[in-house]
């Protein structure tokens, strides 16, 4: 008689090639290697369109129209104040505490202290998800400034989200090349379909949580350097090769290539280069590429065009492994001033609104996320 035979699962580590759910909300087109938000290439968001445009396109499924931008606008520029309760909270924190860590706990007041909490109707989320995007450069810049002993930088109404960001970050008004670079970055950082962040979200969100419990826990995710940490790591692998703003770009070139060649040969993980989701490149480095080649230009440090480009042929020609969206995004944002643990939640601030995007999306058509797991530990055994 034949032993009926028994198949292993088929465990896909990490979920890799799984599919889980259906999403209108961004994918990438193989055939044109493009990240598409609602069908549209992000490269022609991030050049012909505001963020707040881009928020809107992600929560609505469409542009917005003059009356509904204008209105966007206005609802936002009134959330933009720092909440006395979040910045006291923020305050009883240490000053060495990542800002992740206080990003995540002023998502989390935020929540506890909205009018819509336990209101998990498309209107109340699709406000809630507004205000939040609206706070969250506040709590950003604020976090950046009291490690500094710099008080709260009041918002202004008549400045756009991110130059208004950036007026909170440093008290100066921003030139419009650099407001033009940090829009292009947000609107990068904004989506990504099922990425780790946003899938942490749409589990908690399947169990029927609120809208920042969601959020406080995705930003837990995004805290991670395999995810959003990666900006930060480039801009400390560029700390270890040493920046020096006298040197030519083709001797800092030259030493980049030396530290990669090192780093690799002691096999050594190097951020900013490589993503799961794309085979030929990520799509959305040109375009972010073109935003730091600006602010080189704009603050006159071409040295670190030469490490950026060393490190990147020498990657190339070793691994034939190309850079992703943190490799140009971190220095830019080193250009404009950030203090380096700020970049990732500057991640956060934008993708605010493709985190709410998927949560309301989920609950439109929700089913408990629970997936099962195959045991491979001691069988049954007694005391």
């Amino acid at each position: 008689m034949l032993q009926e035979t028994v198949q292993s699962p088929d465990v896909r580590k990490g979920l890799a090639g799984v599919v889980v759910d259906y999403t209108a909300i961004s994918k990438v087109n193989p055939e044109t290697n493009s990240l598409l938000y609602r069908g549209y290439p992000v490269q022609e968001l991030a050049t012909k369109c505001s963020f707040e445009e881009v928020a809107y396109l992600l929560w609505n499924g469409e542009l917005p129209n003059a009356q509904e931008f204008a209105s966007l606008v206005a609802v936002e520029r009134t959330g933009r104040a720092l909440d006395p309760t979040v910045r006291a909270v923020m305050d009883s924190l240490p000053v060495t505490a990542h800002p992740m860590d206080v990003c995540r706990t002023a998502a989390s007041v935020m929540g506890a202290r909205h009018e819509l909490t336990e209101d998990s109707s498309p209107e109340a989320n699709l406000r809630k998800a507004v205000d939040l995007w609206a706070a969250m450069p506040a709590v950003v810049a604020y976090d950046q400034r009291r490690r500094l002993g710099q008080e709260v930088v009041e918002p202004r109404d008549d400045l756009d989200y991110s130059a208004n960001f950036l007026w909170m970050t440093f008290g100066e008004e921003p030139a419009e090349d650099v407001v033009e670079a940090f829009n292009v970055s947000m609107i990068l950082y904004a989506e990504h379909s099922f990425n780790a962040s946003t899938f942490t979200g749409r589990v908690v969100t399947s169990s029927l949580s609120d809208l920042h419990s969601a959020v406080t826990a995705a930003i837990g995710a995004l805290k991670g350097p395999l995810h959003g940490g990666a900006n930060e790591a480039v801009m400390h692998t560029f700390d270890e090769i040493g920046i020096r703003p006298e040197e030519s770009p083709e001797d800092a070139a030259a030493r980049a290539r030396a530290w990669m060649e090192d780093a690799l040969a002691h096999k050594k993980k190097v951020m900013g280069f490589g993503h799961r989701v794309y085979k030929h490149g990520d799509s959305r480095v040109p375009t972010m590429k073109a935003a730091l080649d600006k602010m080189i230009a704009h603050y006159g440090r071409p040295e670190l065009l030469g490490l950026y480009n060393g490190l990147e042929q020498a990657m190339d020609e070793a691994k034939a492994i190309k850079p992703n969206l943190d490799y140009p995004a971190g220095p830019t944002y080193h250009l404009m001033g950030f203090d380096t643990q700020t970049f990732t939640p500057i991640f956060v601030a934008s993708r605010i609104t493709g985190w709410t995007a998927h949560i309301m999306e989920q609950l439109a058509s929700n089913s408990l996320i629970r997936p099962l797991s195959e045991y491979n530990g001691h069988d049954q055994r007694s005391l």
